[in-house]
C-alpha cells in the first residue's frame, strides 16, 4: 500500500532540502522497527540521497549503527553511502555523528557481507576460516583443469569452453534454476552436454572444497544455506533491526532468498530500486524480484514512490515516459520536473551507418562550439561493436573520446601474477594460484607445477614439502630465491603491506623477463602496493580487492589530447546511474533495440524496452534517438546488394511520435541544374610503375 508523507511542520531540520516522497520513505516507522518497505526510485529522482537521510535518520533517532546492515552494488558506493549518512547525521549530532558513523561496519556488497559471515561462522558450517576466494578468471581456470581431467577436452565434438561453462553453472546458482532449464533458455547448442556438465559441476564443487577456494557464486551460496538452517537465519537475522538494500531490481534469486530468509516478517526490510531499470537479465538478475515484493510478507510492504526527476527537462521525461509507459507490467509512475524545455527529443533518420557517424560528429562539435564541453556529451548504444562505424570517424576527425567497458586493473597479466604469489602463500591448497606462480620460474611448466603442488599438499607443512620438492636443472637458479619468498610469507615474518613489497620484488627480474614493457607494468604494481597500504591484513586485501576490483588505467579517461577533453563512447548497460547534457542514442531500429538476439520471449522483448528508457533518462538537456535506415551485412555471402533495411524501434510506435521531433538528415539539397563533365582517363597503374624507375 502507498503511504502519506508525515506532517510537513515536525520535519526535523536536515530533512528540510527534500520532497514530500522522499520524506515519507526517510521516515518510514519512526514509532518502532518497521514493516517492509519498497522504494520505487525514478531516474534521477535522487535515490542515493533518499537512502542515506533514512540511515541517517535512523541513527539519530537511536538505532545502532551496529545492528543496521546496508547492501549496495559495489563497495565504492557502500564508501560513499557512510560518507553521506555521517555528513547528514552531523547537522545533528556533530562530533558524535562520525562515531557513529564508523559503527555502520555492516555496508557492503553482498559478496562482500557474505564473504564476512562464512568466514566468522565458517567452523559451524564445516568451512576453514583461511579459505581463500578466486575472481571469474581463476574459477574459469580452475573449471578447465577439472574439464581437462575429465577427459571433456578431447570429445569428438567440441565440448563448451571454460568461460561458457563457468556461466551455466553461475547462471545456474544464481537464479536458482535447474541446469535443464539453463541450457534450454540461454545455452541451447550446449544441451547434449547436460549429464557431462553436472559430472563437470560435480567434480568442480569437490576440486573447490578440496582446495579450500570458494568462488564469486560461494558467497551467496553458502550464505543461503546458512539461513536454510532455521536456527542459523534467526541468529543472523537478529543481529540487524535494519536491513536496507540498494538497486534492489537488479538482485538475483538467490540474493531475495537470503534477504527473505533473515527477515520473514519483512520488519525493519527496506529496499531501494526501480523495475523500469531493470536490464541485468545476463547477470541472472530478475525483475519479479521488486515486482512481487509487496506480497511477500504476512503484513504487505509500504510503497513509496520517488517520482520527481531532478535531472531531465520536461519534454525529455514526456518521452521516455509514453516509451516505458507501453510496458506490459510495471509499478505506476510517469516522471515530472520542474525543468522546462520547448526542445522535444529528436528522432533522425538517417540514409545509413555512415550517415549516422557523420551526424553524430557534426552535432557534437556543434554543440562544443556552443559551449558543451565533449565530456558533457555521451553517445550510447546496446551493443559494443554498434560505435565502430563512429569510432572511425571521430578518430579521422581526431575528436577524442573514452569507450566506456574496458578491461578491470586485476585482469592485466602482472597484476594478476604478483596476487597469485600472496594467495598461493595465504592457501597452499589453491591450485591455480600455485599452477601460476610456479610456472613463472623457467623451467617449470604444468606437469613440474602440479607435481611441486601435489609434494607440498602431502606434506606436514606446505614449506617443509615446497623444500624437499627437487626442480628441474633450469630451475634450480631461481628456485632459492622462491623458497626464501614464499617460506616469509607463509610465516609472516614482515608486517602488512610489506610482504607485497617482498613479493614485488621478488617478480621484478620475471616482469622483466615475460613482458617488454616491463617499465609501465611495474608502475602498475606500485599502485597495487599504494592500494594494499588502504586495508589492515593481507587476508582482507585480498578478499575486498578479489570482490570489488579497481578499474583499470584504461577504463580511465586520462588526458587523451592537449585540451584535456573527450566524448564520452558507453553501452547502455555502462551508462546506467550516469547523466550527461547531451545523449545519442545509435541505431535506434528493431534488430538492435531490441536486439535480434531478444525477440523470442515477452521478458526479453520488456527488457529491451527499459533499455531504452534506460538510455533516454541519462540526458539532462537534449536527446537525439538516430535511426539508420540501412545496414551494411558483414560476412555473409549474399548476391547484389549487401545492405539490410531496419525499421524504426518497436519501442516509439506511432502513436507517441507526437512527443518527439521527427528530422531527416542531411537535409534535401536544393535541385540544381546539372552540368555535364568532361571525361577523363588516366593510366595509374602506369605511373605506379614510373614511381622506380
Amino acid at each position: 500500500m502507498n503511504i502519506a508523507a508525515p506532517d510537513s511542520s515536525l520535519q526535523p531540520a536536515y530533512l528540510a532540502k527534500l520532497n514530500e516522497a522522499q520524506r515519507a520513505a526517510v521516515r518510514h516507522g519512526e514509532e518502532g522497527i518497521s514493516g517492509p518497505l519498497l522504494i520505487i526510485a525514478g531516474a534521477g529522482s535522487g535515490k542515493t540521497n533518499t537512502l542515506a537521510h533514512r540511515v541517517a535518520h535512523l541513527i539519530v533517532n537511536g538505532a545502532d549503527p551496529r545492528r543496521i546492515l546496508l547492501m549496495t552494488f559495489s563497495r565504492r558506493a557502500a564508501g560513499e553511502m557512510t560518507r553521506r549518512v555521517e555528513r547528514i547525521a552531523g547537522e545533528v549530532m556533530g562530533e558524535k555523528a562520525a562515531i557513529l558513523a564508523d559503527g555502520l561496519s555492516w555496508a557492503g556488497t553482498f559478496h562482500a557481507v557474505g564473504a564476512r559471515l562464512l568466514r566468522e561462522l565458517a567452523p559451524e558450517i564445516g568451512l576453514d576460516p583461511a579459505f581463500t576466494i578466486h575472481d571469474r578468471e581463476d574459477s574459469a581456470d580452475l573449471m578447465n583443469l577439472v574439464r581437462h581431467e575429465l577427459g571433456l577436452s578431447k570429445t569428438d565434438s567440441r565440448f563448451p569452453t571454460k568461460g561458457t561453462c563457468l556461466a551455466i553453472y553461475s547462471r545456474a546458482v544464481n537464479a536458482q534454476t535447474s541446469l535443464e532449464e539453463v541450457l534450454a533458455d540461454v545455452f541451447p547448442w550446449c544441451r547434449e552436454w547436460a549429464d557431462a556438465l553436472k559430472e563437470l559441476f560435480a567434480s568442480y564443487v569437490e576440486a573447490k572444497q578440496a582446495q579450500n577456494v570458494l568462488d564469486y557464486d560461494d558467497l551467496l551460496l553458502y550464505w543461503a544455506g546458512m539461513v536454510g538452517e532455521p536456527a542459523l537465519a534467526e541468529e543472523l537475522g537478529g543481529r540487524f533491526d535494519h536491513i536496507l538494500v540498494d538497486e534492489y531490481q537488479d538482485t538475483n534469486r538467490l540474493q531475495a532468498s537470503i534477504l527473505t530468509a533473515l527477515k520473514p516478517d519483512g520488519r525493519g526490510l527496506t529496499v531501494v530500486g526501480d523495475d523500469a531499470q531493470s536490464i541485468y537479465s545476463f547477470r541472472a538478475a530478475e525483475v519479479r524480484n521488486i515486482l512481487d515484493f509487496p506480497g511477500l510478507f504476512p503484513t504487505s510492504a509500504d510503497v513509496v514512490t520517488l517520482d520527481r526527476n531532478y535531472r531531465s527537462t520536461d519534454t525529455i521525461l514526456a518521452a521516455a515516459n509514453a516509451v516505458i509507459g507501453e510496458a506490459t507490467e510495471r509499478f505506476t509512475k510517469n516522471l515530472w520536473t520542474e525543468r522546462r524545455s520547448s526542445e522535444r527529443p529528436r528522432l533522425v533518420t538517417v540514409r545509413d551507418e555512415t550517415g549516422q557517424a557523420n551526424y553524430v560528429c557534426e552535432r557534437i562539435l556543434e554543440e562544443r562550439e556552443g559551449g558543451t564541453a565533449l565530456k558533457q556529451q555521451a553517445v550510447l548504444f546496446r551493443a559494443s561493436h554498434h560505435s565502430g562505424p563512429l569510432e572511425i570517424e571521430l578518430t579521422r576527425r581526431n575528436i577524442p573520446f573514452v569507450k566506456f567497458g574496458g578491461l578491470k586493473f586485476l585482469d592485466a597479466a602482472h597484476v594478476k601474477d604478483v596476487l597469485a604469489v600472496l594467495r598461493f602463500a595465504e592457501n597452499p591448497r589453491d591450485r591455480v594460484a600455485g599452477f601460476r606462480v610456479l610456472q613463472l620460474l623457467p623451467g617449470i611448466g604444468p606437469t613440474t607445477a602440479g607435481q611441486v603442488v601435489e609434494t607440498m599438499e602431502g606434506a606436514l607443512d606446505a614449506v617443509m614439502g615446497l623444500s624437499a620438492f627437487r626442480v628441474p636443472q633450469r630451475a634450480e637458479a631461481d628456485w632459492p630465491a622462491f623458497l626464501a619468498l614464499f617460506s616469509g610469507l607463509r610465516s609472516r615474518s614482515a608486517t602488512w603491506p610489506a610482504d607485497l613489497e617482498r613479493a614485488r620484488l621478488w617478480y621484478e627480474p620475471h616482469l622483466d623477463r615475460i613482458h617488454e614493457d616491463a617499465a609501465a607494468r611495474r608502475a602498475d604494481l606500485l599502485q597495487l602496493e599504494q592500494i594494499a597500504a588502504a586495508y589492515a591484513s593481507r587476508e582482507r586485501f585480498l578478499t575486498d580487492l578479489t570482490l570489488d576490483p579497481p578499474d583499470a588505467v584504461s577504463d580511465q579517461p586520462g588526458p587523451p589530447h592537449l585540451d584535456e577533453d573527450y566524448l564520452i563512447l558507453s553501452t547502455i548497460h555502462s551508462a546506467k546511474g550516469q547523466e550527461w547534457k547531451k545523449v545519442f542514442v545509435l541505431n535506434a531500429v528493431d534488430g538492435c533495440m531490441p536486439i535480434d538476439l531478444a525477440v523470442g520471449e515477452k521478458h526479453e522483448i520488456e527488457e529491451e524496452r527499459r533499455l531504452l528508457y534506460v538510455a533516454m533518462t541519462r540526458a539532462k538537456d537534449s536527446l537525439h534517438l538516430i535511426t539508420p535506415q540501412r545496414f551494411f551485412t558483414y560476412g555473409q555471402a549474399r548476391n547484389g546488394d549487401r545492405h539490410v533495411y531496419a525499421s524504426r524501434t518497436r519501442f516509439v510506435p506511432d502513436h507517441i511520435l507526437d512527443r518527439f521531433e521527427r528530422v531527416a538528415w542531411p537535409p534535401a539539397p536544393m535541385p540544381q541544374g546539372r552540368v555535364s563533365q568532361p571525361r577523363v582517363e588516366i593510366d595509374l597503374k602506369s605511373r605506379m610503375r614510373g614511381m622506380w624507375k
